[in-house]
């Protein structure tokens, strides 16, 4: 019985981005980001049961990733939809600038599937980055006084461009670090320590307006730390 349990995790995970994409569908963005948050919850979830229970499976793997094409692909995409339209965006174009999302996603998701080497980082951003950036944006322009994101919540050019950029960041071939501690040493573990004080701060200074700017502050490292590195394998060959 309990070797199902981390599967069972997954589920609520895949229930949790039906769930939001109905809402978003309907028009409650808001609803559906937290679905996702909760999604995103079970994702982690389950991982964690697998390791406590010593019950992996091929299946359980192969359902992590349909679930989250579900959670982090298109439910997401249906938030951006979502939001298009009410700015006045045609359903066509709407549809192709949203419909990058999911099926990034899923690429996305069928690369790692297949990558060996991404047990530590990322090639390129982690479908649940990308997912907890479009949603950064719906809760900070909702439960913040900032009206900066009201504004870009409803700029059709911002949420187009945020969709393509978000599509071509989970496919790019660029090194994004994961948020999992194998220790506490500050060696090897830079990024994740300057992205926990810099999200700390922006936290107790700008509350619920701080989400959007965690998530861009996170690619922001991992970009800034892939040209340190560059920089110094060079030197290092010279």
């Amino acid at each position: 019985m309990r070797k199902h349990i981390p599967n069972f995790i997954t589920l609520l995970n895949l229930l949790s981005g039906f769930a939001a994409t109905v809402f978003a569908i309907k028009g409650y963005n808001e609803y559906a980001a937290f679905l996702i948050i909760a999604g995103g919850i079970f994702d982690f979830s389950d991982g964690l049961a697998a390791r406590f229970l010593k019950s992996y499976s091929d299946i359980g793997k192969e359902l992590d990733s349909l679930a989250d094409i579900v959670t982090f692909g298109i439910a997401p995409g249906a938030i951006v939809l979502n939001l298009l339209i009410e700015n006045g965006t045609g359903l066509v174009p709407g549809f192709i600038l949203a419909g990058l999302i999911p099926a990034a996603s899923a690429l996305r998701l069928a690369k790692f599937n297949n990558d060996t080497t991404q047990t530590t980082s990322f090639r390129g951003l982690a479908t649940p980055a990308s997912a907890f950036t479009v949603i950064s944006f719906v809760i900070a322009s909702e439960y913040s006084r900032c009206a900066i994101f009201d504004t870009l919540v409803a700029s059709n050019w911002f949420i187009g461009s945020l969709s393509i950029f978000l599509s071509v960041m989970m496919l790019v071939n660029i090194r994004m670090f994961s948020l999992k501690f194998k220790h506490l040493r500050w060696s090897g573990n830079e990024e994740r320590y300057i992205l926990a004080g810099v999200s700390l701060i922006l936290l107790l200074i700008l509350k619920l307006a701080s989400p959007p700017l965690i998530m861009v502050s996170y690619i922001l490292i991992s970009l800034i730390f892939n040209v340190l590195r560059r920089r110094g394998t060079s030197a290092a060959a010279v």
